[in-house]
């Protein structure tokens, strides 16, 4: 069989095939083999006779007539029939083509329709080509004497030998048409809107906002996980993608394709909207004092934490108790809460906050856009920001997922207009219109080319400062924190970013009190705005300073922290604003005793840096910690080799406090 079954292992939503699809039954003979077949027989026919298959409807009801046939023979051979080697060898083969065909209507009945369409050729290759595998098989089958077939099902098996494979011509119309609509895009035209929404909503049948979101979903599914082999290109699908959007905005009111996402919100809240007023104990590990993102229940106490803490706990730093008890852990297993995770995830949707987890990248990798797939983004586009102008605040959740990903797609949206609409949104009072727009000034701000668009031309500064302030929830603010970080890398917009009413202080409190990912772009934030000479007191009088060093207590940001402190220590104000923090010390000394090799790296740099510009004071202070020889000498035996040069040199400087203490 020459199935290529790479081409169908591409989409989360389908099952992959299971092992016996390409393996016959080799351990099975007679009458386990003849009962195997029956079932597997039995089975396809009963999935599949009821499907209405979109496309390849002709090959498909053909292939399951076959299999039909194939079931009633099977039926009618005698239990205990004695079936000669040949007749074995036929029935293993049977086997896998039962198989194939079964995978085959599988991905025929559950695929996205533009999918099934745009590979009509090869998928009716394939139905072509099992069909003559069929052929063969009957070929060498019904001659064989052991089956004693009656002489009607040998009749309609002889029948099934006869029918012809005949190709469904109406699939490839279709295609056809759907290719035009993408060559008119192609030459610089939109095509007509009525002919366009006809085709898809009547010809395709899909037919509401969400199976327009599925055929998107499935067609950038095929872009992500398949190579360069793509058969049409990359580029040709995401014109479809692209296309396809533009159809959805078409038909449908931007309102109108977020009513499910809204209504799921709703029933969300409904839930569980009086249950938590504040974050549950419950939900925090111990251990990190953080959301629990994967919470696991320790075997030998019941004890629940974080799976990525404790297992740090135990296999990383070799401890044998439980965190809270102090228990000897007899056993060291874990298994998942899931209810519990169940619980945390419902709550931080409610609140608007998130699992600690890394920013998204790039959903899709990078795809060639042609022309055909740049004037549909410009028609879906301008739709969007016609629905902006109008007052439509859904219409942001749509520019926030297009401005996401692709350059030449956040370029468009610039050069539409759309900035003062999102300009006017950010003070919304509606939650989720407000962090999509802060969202979509983010994503925009990535680009360059679009800061100053956004700082100087159309004045947004004041309305993200505002979200970052008194944002209607901790996630709007978290991405406004990242906005500002991202607008602070030109250097002219640092001081007056820095400057702005609420900046500091506000960043400080994302930094003590967001997500994960919401600490780290409150510590690039900080970082960027201090590297202007201008921001240095400022920082540090409104309270950065403060929130940066209290942060070294969080694992998840402290390396970071650490890195960015060390940066701050080599001029005399940040080393000595830094020393004059309670915890520094303590901080840094534990980042070195259980941090990463590059934490405990840039924990000690820092120590250092602090001892040589912090004065007298601070150096004393980092000097008499009782820890620092013990860690000092670690790092020497273990650390990297830029960890042991500053090894080495803060031992210099306890020697010489030494000295002069001796003196």
């Amino acid at each position: 069989m020459a199935t290529d079954s790479a081409m169908f292992a591409s989409s989360r939503r389908r099952q992959s095939p299971s092992l016996e699809a390409f393996l016959s039954p080799v351990d099975l003979s007679d009458v386990p083999l003849l009962r195997t077949l029956s079932s597997t027989s039995s089975e396809i026919v009963s999935c599949f006779s009821d499907v209405r298959f979109s496309f390849q409807r002709r090959n498909s009801r053909s292939l399951i007539r076959k299999v039909q046939v194939i079931a009633v023979l099977l039926q009618h051979l005698a239990p205990e029939s004695s079936l000669d080697p040949t007749a074995v060898l036929c029935f293993k083969e049977l086997y896998l083509l039962l198989h194939h065909s079964k995978f085959l209507l599988r991905y025929c009945a559950h695929s996205s329709k533009l999918w099934l369409l745009l590979q009509s050729p090869s998928l009716s290759s394939f139905f072509h080509d099992l069909s003559k595998d069929y052929s063969t098989l009957l070929d060498v089958l019904l001659p064989a004497e052991s089956l004693c077939l009656k002489d009607d099902v040998r009749e309609q098996v002889q029948l099934l030998h006869m029918q012809h494979y005949v190709d469904d011509n109406n699939d490839e119309t279709l295609r056809n048409r759907l290719y035009s609509f993408l060559d008119e895009f192609e030459n610089g035209s939109v095509p007509n809107s009525e002919e366009l929404s006809f085709f898809f909503f009547e010809k395709l049948g899909i037919k509401d906002p969400t199976s327009y979101r599925e055929e998107i979903e499935f067609l950038e599914e095929q872009i992500k996980s398949h190579g360069c082999d793509l058969e049409p290109t990359r580029s040709v699908i995401n014109g479809f993608v692209d296309i396809t959007r533009y159809v959805m905005f078409l038909l449908f009111k931007i309102e109108d394709s977020n009513e499910i996402k809204k209504q799921r919100k709703g029933l969300i809240s409904e839930e569980i909207e009086n249950t938590f007023t504040t974050l549950p104990k419950d939900f925090i590990c111990s251990i990190s004092l953080n959301i629990m993102n994967d919470p696991v229940v320790i075997v030998s106490t019941g004890q629940t934490y974080d799976r990525s803490s404790i297992a740090r706990w135990i296999h990383q730093e070799g401890r044998s108790t439980c965190p809270k008890t102090g228990q000897k852990l007899v056993d060291l297993s874990f298994v998942p809460n899931l209810a519990l995770r169940h619980l945390t995830t419902l709550w931080c949707q409610v609140n608007g906050l998130s699992h600690d987890s890394p920013p998204p990248k790039e959903s899709l990798p990078k795809v060639f856009q042609t022309r055909a797939s740049t004037e549909a983004n410009k028609a879906a586009i301008s739709i969007l920001v016609r629905n902006l102008a109008h007052g439509s605040e859904l219409a942001a959740g749509e520019i926030r997922v297009l401005t996401r990903t692709v350059t030449e797609t956040r370029t468009l949206i610039v050069e539409a207009g759309a900035i003062p609409y999102l300009h006017s949104l950010l003070k919304s009072e509606n939650a989720v219109a407000q962090e999509n727009a802060v969202a979509s000034i983010f994503n925009l701000s990535i680009d360059e080319a679009n800061r100053s668009l956004i700082m100087e031309e159309h004045d947004c500064l004041e309305p993200i400062m505002s979200v970052l302030v008194s944002g209607l929830t901790m996630r709007a603010k978290e991405i406004a924190t990242a906005a500002l970080y991202t607008l602070s890398s030109v250097h002219d917009y640092k001081k007056t970013i820095a400057n702005a009413d609420g900046c500091i202080e506000s960043l400080a409190l994302v930094l003590r009190n967001g997500t994960v990912r919401g600490k780290k772009d409150a510590v690039y934030a900080l970082h960027s705005l201090w590297l202007h000479p201008d921001n240095c007191s400022l920082v540090v009088k409104r309270g950065g300073v403060s929130a940066l060093v209290g942060a070294l207590g969080e694992e998840s940001v402290a390396e970071k922290v650490a890195c960015v402190l060390g940066v701050m220590a080599t001029e005399s104000l940040g080393a000595e604003s830094i020393g004059r923090e309670e915890t520094v010390v303590t901080g840094l000394m534990e980042l070195m005793r259980c941090g990463r090799p590059l934490g405990k790296e840039k924990a000690i740099a820092t120590l250092l840096q602090l001892c040589t510009l912090g004065g007298a004071v601070v150096t004393e202070k980092v000097v008499k910690t009782p820890a620092l020889a013990v860690l000092t000498r670690k790092l020497l035996l273990t650390g990297t080799d830029r960890a042991k040069r500053k090894a080495v040199s803060l031992s210099k400087v306890c020697k010489g406090c030494d000295q002069k203490t001796q003196r």
